[in-house]
């Protein structure tokens, strides 16, 4: 099979491309796979880490404000069709598939102009601007969400398929649990919170959990914190201001980045982050308790949206980013762990929307349409 994946910009995108070029090689060894990128995103960095091709055009998201800026990037945008055009013409793919980024647009539109099949994947559970443009363009579109169904307008076919996600549900005996937790400082006598603002870190939230420590009431739980490789030198800062040493917080391990993120979100009992729709997704299929800050001013709110799926199934607590103080999430924090049928109940809640074989899904759909 010869495949054209279009992802860009952010992991979001990126990552679930990946999973899915990955499917296919397992299921079909001899397959011919290239991505297509810019030259800007996380596209550069962990399409070549897979090992797969990536080639790059020209794509920008346009404002509708009028501007020298604005109009230099609508002509790059238009060149940016024709180069995706070439890519297509030249490689001669059995499908194209989009999953995410202002790519999509150019790279659907030329598969569809040459009759080449065509599919999208929507992580979130409100669809982004791509999906709107291109539904009556794309074949089949594939959504993490049963939500996104109804919300996915003019499309041919719609199937709920789940997201990829590396992060998978594992459960661990005493002794290893133990030594996890032994590693980062930390022990089992008490509830472990993790928390994780992505790649880049959530200020606000973070913000928060340096006012829970000054004010000293972490006291009834543990605490791992990822603050986000751009900001951990900045929260370092704010807690030496006030006396506190950043390696010296008891019950409180606290590092730029968490390595071993599967180990992590399984051995703790309540997830603190943002709405991202890999963050969700991840949450309900390990049947985690959640606390969730939803990025705003992202594109039709879609963070809040993809939240929302757990908090409507009371798995999860939502938490707006203008209201987030430590205070409240401290309250938040205690109401679930000082309640342990409760956090039981939740964990159990988010199960209700996780999903299973979702690359062996996506894989049926692909070659169904080829």
């Amino acid at each position: 099979m010869r495949v054209i994946i279009a992802a860009a910009g952010t992991a979001g995108h990126i990552n679930p491309g990946i999973a899915i070029a990955n499917k296919i090689k397992q299921e079909e060894k001899d397959s011919k796979i290239i991505f297509i990128g810019t030259t800007r995103g996380l596209e550069n960095d962990l399409v070549p880490r897979a090992g797969y091709e990536l080639k790059t055009i020209h794509a920008y998201g346009l404002s509708k404000k009028i501007s020298i800026d604005n109009m230099k990037k609508l002509y790059k945008t238009c060149k940016g069709f024709g180069e995706a055009k070439k890519i297509v013409k030249e490689f001669q793919p059995d499908i194209v598939i989009g999953t995410g980024g202002y790519i999509c647009g150019a790279t659907i539109s030329a598969a569809h102009n040459l009759h080449i099949p065509t599919m999208l994947h929507e992580s979130n559970s409100f669809p982004g601007r791509a999906v709107k443009m291109l539904a009556k363009k794309t074949d089949t579109i594939l959504v993490s969400f049963e939500e996104a169904i109804a919300r996915t307008k003019n499309a041919k076919k719609v199937v709920h398929t789940g997201t990829p996600v590396k992060i998978k549900k594992q459960e661990y005996g005493i002794n290893e649990k133990n030594r996890i937790l032994k590693e980062i400082g930390l022990q089992e006598i008490k509830p472990i919170i993790l928390v994780s603002g992505g790649s880049q870190g959530a200020q606000k939230i973070n913000e928060a959990i340096i006012e829970i420590i000054l004010n000293k009431r972490n006291k009834n739980y543990q605490m791992v914190w990822a603050t986000g490789p751009k900001q951990y030198d900045i929260v370092k800062e704010n807690l030496e201001k006030n006396n506190v040493s950043i390696n010296h917080i008891e019950g409180m391990k606290i590092v730029p980045y968490i390595y071993n993120m599967q180990e992590m979100m399984n051995v703790s009992d309540v997830i603190i982050g943002r709405g991202g729709a890999m963050t969700v997704t991840e949450i309900s299929n390990l049947g985690k308790p959640s606390i969730l800050v939803p990025l705003p001013n992202v594109s039709h709110n879609h963070q809040l949206y993809n939240a929302k799926v757990l908090e409507n199934i009371k798995a999860a607590k939502i938490i707006l980013n203008d209201e987030l103080t430590g205070k409240r999430l401290n309250e938040t924090i205690e109401e679930i762990i000082l309640d342990k049928s409760k956090m039981q109940e939740m964990g159990k809640n988010a199960l209700k929307v996780s999903t299973s074989e979702v690359e062996d899904r996506i894989y049926q759909e692909i070659k169904l349409l080829v």
